[in-house]
């Protein structure tokens, strides 16, 4: 009888320890289910970042006085074209629209060939002249020296360039727009325009256009006839170009009295007035006038109008 019951307690202990065993199997599962539940959210905030961008967008909507919706993270074309700054992220001052680009101008020039503010301030003074430089490129030496003076003197000018010059030295171009140089449009063989066919002015400037911008790629925004002499396709094609067309207020006379820097200097400071447009050319003598001459124009109380900032339309 004794063993008999032994036997059976042994049995019921046996069975007691096989059913704990699942139990405790369970367990591993569970928790392993659990570690998954906590990573649940991060996985669905990476998922779901873009989603998670459109609220701060709304708000930012909302109080765009415009009222166009804007996406969170880029830039309100509307705001940005006012401050000159790029819709597309440029840093050049400029906004993109299509193929063009619009520049906040701070300057236009008037009809009688002078530099005047947009809106008087001590931003945009009156008091400024912008530098021109035609017949180039020429030299090597001479562009570096003449660059090495406008940025002594922080200042920027427009180089009317020829398209036979620029055929032959295309490096020379590269060099004055790599040194932060203005490109315009001074014809292909600086002819006189006005005693040309239509046909035959249209070369001349078109040709030269699409030349400079194969060689530098950028479009001139500048056109100049050589001696100043114009006529009616002359001013149409600068409007086909989006060009300003450009004559000069106050002439150097570098052409006449040759060899002579005091000579430059004298017929710059004799014709000196507020938003003179000063003509000059790449010449041995007007480079080695080039200092004294933007310091004396300093002494004056005149600044140098940077290019980039005039408007392409006459006001």
């Amino acid at each position: 009888m004794k063993s008999k019951t032994a036997a059976c307690m042994l049995l019921s202990l046996l069975m007691l320890s096989a059913c704990s065993s699942p139990a405790t199997n369970q367990s591993a599962p569970a928790e392993s289910s659990s570690q998954q539940s906590e990573n649940a959210p991060a996985a669905s905030s990476t998922g779901n970042e873009g989603a998670g961008t459109t609220t701060p967008a709304t708000d930012e909507a909302s109080s765009n006085s415009s009222g166009d919706t804007t996406a969170a993270g880029s830039t309100d074309a509307t705001s940005s074209s006012t401050t000159g700054q790029a819709a597309t992220g440029n840093n050049d001052g400029t906004a993109t629209t299509g193929d063009k680009a619009e520049a906040a101008y701070t300057y236009h020039m008037s009809k009688s060939y002078n530099i005047v503010p947009n809106e008087e301030s001590e931003a945009t003074p009156k008091k400024v002249v912008l530098l021109t430089f035609d017949d180039g490129p020429k030299d090597e030496k001479m562009i570096n020296s003449m660059m090495d003076t406008l940025d002594k003197h922080n200042a920027k000018a427009i180089f009317f360039v020829n398209g036979y010059r620029i055929k032959s030295h295309p490096e020379l171009l590269k060099l004055i727009h790599d040194r932060g140089g203005v490109i315009g449009n001074h014809t292909y063989d600086h002819i006189v325009l006005k005693k040309e066919s239509k046909v035959k002015v249209t070369q001349q400037i078109e040709d030269t256009q699409t030349l400079i911008e194969k060689t530098i790629n950028v479009s001139p925004r500048f056109l100049r006839a050589p001696n100043g002499a114009t006529n009616d396709t002359v001013h149409e094609l600068a409007k086909k170009h989006d060009m300003l067309y450009m004559n000069w207020s106050v002439g150097s006379l570098d052409w006449v009295n040759q060899k002579d820097p005091d000579a430059v200097i004298t017929n710059v400071m004799d014709q000196l007035h507020s938003g003179s447009i000063i003509l000059m050319h790449e010449l041995p003598w007007t480079v080695e006038a080039l200092d004294r001459l933007l310091t004396k124009l300093e002494a004056k109380g005149y600044t140098f109008v940077d290019p980039n900032v005039i408007d392409n339309k006459v006001q």
